[in-house]
């Protein structure tokens, strides 16, 4: 069973994960999206497409830019649709 947790909150939780390039996707259904306020960054990667960014919000702390997604990926990576990886100090345990 994976985890995400930041500052002591659950941000997402499934054993049915996928890892590309060393990070860890967990399915839309699995994460906790009250946590998850949508920026307005996005990046571009040549294989998977337009990432998304999100905001972490834990009682009152902000991680910024902190979780990203691919809404709508290229077809490489379509198996990550709306699949959110974490970064910036989310503690990721496999």
């Amino acid at each position: 069973m994976a985890i995400a947790k930041w500052n002591g909150v659950v941000l997402a939780e499934s054993d049915s994960v996928k890892e590309i390039e060393g990070n860890l996707y967990f399915p839309p259904e699995s994460v906790n999206k009250e946590f998850l306020r949508e920026s307005d960054t996005r990046s571009t990667c040549p294989w998977k497409g337009l990432a998304h960014y999100f905001d972490i919000v834990v009682n009152g702390e902000e991680n910024n830019d902190a979780a990203w997604s691919y809404p709508e990926p290229k077809e490489a990576a379509k198996e990550i649709t709306g699949y959110v990886a974490f970064w910036k100090g989310v503690e990721v345990v496999p």
